[in-house]
C-alpha cells in the first residue's frame, strides 16, 4: 500500500537530528541511540543503535526501546512533513512484537498513511538482524497543533 500522494518533506534527516538535539536532549544524552536516517516524500527511516542499555535479561532489546523507536518514527515524520513544531504529540500508538531483536542497528521504516491539518496517521515496520526480519510493527496517530 503506497503512502499518501503528493507529500514533500520540509526538513532533511540532518535537520531533524539537529532539531531533536535542541528540543529533546534527554532522548540520547551524550550517545546517539535514536536518530533519523532518511526523510523522503511520505515517510522516513529512523534507527535505534541498540546496545546494553536497551537490553532486558536474556539479551533481547526491550519492548519499551522498540516502542520508543516507533514513537520517534512518527515524530520524525510529523516534524519533517507538517513542519518543525515541537508541540506535535502522540495521541495513539499500537504495537505488535513479532520476534526477538538483538543488540545492533534496528531500523524503522515509517510511512504516512494520512496527513491532515490536525492529525497524522502512520505505520512503521521495525526490522533487525542480518536478514532484516520484522521484529515489530506499529501504527500511530500524532496531533498537529493549530498554526499560531
Amino acid at each position: 500500500m503506497p503512502a499518501q500522494a503528493k507529500l514533500e518533506p520540509k526538513m532533511t534527516a540532518g535537520e531533524i537530528n539537529d532539531l531533536l538535539k535542541s528540543i529533546y536532549p534527554q532522548l540520547n544524552g551524550d550517545l546517539t541511540a535514536f536518530e533519523a536516517v532518511d526523510v523522503f516524500p511520505g515517510g522516513c527511516t529512523v534507527r535505534l543503535n541498540a546496545d546494553e542499555r536497551h537490553l532486558r535479561p536474556g539479551g533481547t532489546v526491550s519492548g519499551p526501546s522498540l516502542f520508543t523507536l516507533a514513537d520517534i518514527g512518527g515524530y520524525v515524520c510529523v516534524l519533517s512533513h507538517a513542519g518543525p513544531d515541537a508541540l506535535s504529540v502522540t495521541t495513539n500508538l499500537n504495537i505488535n512484537f513479532m520476534r526477538k531483536a538483538e543488540a545492533g542497528p534496528i531500523d524503522g521504516h515509517c510511512r504516512i498513511l494520512k496527513l491532515g491539518k490536525s492529525l497524522m496517521v502512520y505505520d512503521i515496520d521495525i526490522v533487525a538482524g542480518p536478514d532484516g526480519h520484522t521484529v515489530a510493527h506499529a501504527t500511530g496517530t500524532y496531533s498537529i497543533p493549530p498554526k499560531r
